[in-house]
């Protein structure tokens, strides 16, 4: 740290710029510090011992100071994908396990963290990933049902939600809403700050959801999801009939004749034979690579968008089908273009082990997990100055000349 005062001093400058007091820029550079300092526990009162300040101060800055965490936010974004330039943007989420009921978002919910369900916050997050480096670049936490009064049974049970949001002080305007759509409002504020995604992946958790593929497209946004193999498509070359207009009500649209099938017949008709081998990157021991079949299909499911034509449009199907496995392992849906080589397919499909990378630093070395406030603006500071370090970090590494000095 003694090193690199000089770098951390001016990222801190430049991060918290937004900030209109001294004394705020400061708090700032302090808790940044504390952050990046050793130590088990990055909650407050701990990083205060070790900066030598009282704890009060970043306690009043990280929950009752009135500053724009937005703002702190979107020049992280902005300094994060000019310095990454990423291949795409990851859409995830992560698992806070607490104790108690007081912290707001916390429920008995599944935690990809805890590998069930427990008692715990989640929060949901985009990031920007190469083959190499990563870095997030916003923050939701999710609010379930029961954080929302419009979800209670009756008048008691809205009362209590309304104490517990009072408490937390959680805005009128933050309900329940699905992860998917989170995900959504945040990549449209990132749109705001000029910032665009090349490619959205995520896991079958987002992919699975036709709404979030359809929102995705209704932004002109590629994207390539994992999903389940029990998912439904029409082969390529399946072909619409009209049906005949009886006179009465609205002309029937086109529809298909035969029914879908699952991902995994698809697959499973083209057969091993389809399977082509990729290596997608270089493990920590050897290359990874595996066996794959891409083919062109139009997704099904209820309600799905049409073309004008009344087809489905096409998008492709990337199953890795092991060759000791006798079943596809995993499955992929993308509307990237048709020229798209398959091995970029299985790259960027791929890509999103850099996510889980992400989240073990940002929670063992970076304190993500350690805040111990019960406030909504203060789970979101905490996460906006955790992804400060993790992005000074993340330059700090790209800047091996700045090591080599220290």
């Amino acid at each position: 740290m003694g090193a690199l005062r000089d770098e951390l001093e001016a990222f801190a400058a430049e991060v918290f710029a937004p900030l209109r007091r001294s004394d705020q820029q400061d708090k700032g550079a302090s808790y940044l510090r504390g952050l990046l300092l050793d130590g088990r526990r990055k909650s407050m009162q701990p990083m205060a011992e070790r900066l030598g300040i009282d704890h009060q101060r970043l306690q009043q800055f990280i929950s009752s100071s009135t500053w724009p965490v937005e703002e702190v936010r979107s020049r992280l974004a902005d300094r994060a994908v000019r310095a990454l330039e990423p291949h795409a943007w990851v859409v995830d989420d992560t698992g806070f396990p607490k104790d108690g009921t007081g912290s707001p978002g916390v429920a008995r919910q599944y935690s990809g963290t805890l590998g069930k369900v427990g008692n715990c916050q989640v929060g949901v997050s985009v990031h920007a990933v190469t083959d190499t480096t990563s870095c997030p670049l916003n923050w939701r936490l999710f609010l379930p049902a029961s954080w929302d009064p419009d979800h209670a049974a009756d008048p008691a049970e809205v009362a209590f939600t309304a104490r517990r949001r009072a408490r937390c002080r959680i805005p009128e305007r933050e309900g329940h809403r699905p992860k998917w759509r989170l995900a959504v409002e945040m990549i449209d504020e990132l749109a705001t700050w000029d910032l665009t995604p090349p490619v959205v992946v995520a896991d079958a958790g987002y992919g699975d959801n036709a709404h979030f593929r359809a929102a995705l497209d209704e932004r002109h946004l590629p994207w390539i999801v994992q999903v389940k193999g029990l998912a439904t498509a029409h082969p390529l070359n399946a072909v619409t009939h009209q049906p005949p207009y009886g006179g009465l009500g609205p002309r029937p649209k086109p529809r298909y004749r035969t029914r879908p099938l699952s991902l995994a017949e698809h697959v499973r008709t083209a057969g091993r034979e389809a399977a082509r081998t990729v290596t997608w990157r270089r493990g920590s021991r050897d290359q990874l690579t595996s066996a794959f079949v891409a083919l062109r299909v139009r997704l099904a499911g209820r309600r799905p968008r049409l073309e004008p034509d009344g087809t489905l449009p096409a998008c492709w199907l990337i199953a890795q089908w092991p060759p000791d496995l006798p079943e596809p392992s995993h499955y992929w849906v993308s509307s990237l273009p048709e020229d798209t080589p398959v091995e970029e397919l299985v790259r960027l499909a791929k890509i999103r082990w850099r996510i889980e990378h992400d989240y073990r630093e940002l929670k063992t070395a970076l304190g993500l997990d350690h805040f111990e406030g019960r406030s909504w603006t203060g789970w979101h500071r905490h996460v906006t100055l955790v992804t400060a370090a993790h992005l000074f970090v993340t330059l700090t590494r790209s800047r091996p000349k700045v090591l080599a000095r220290a």
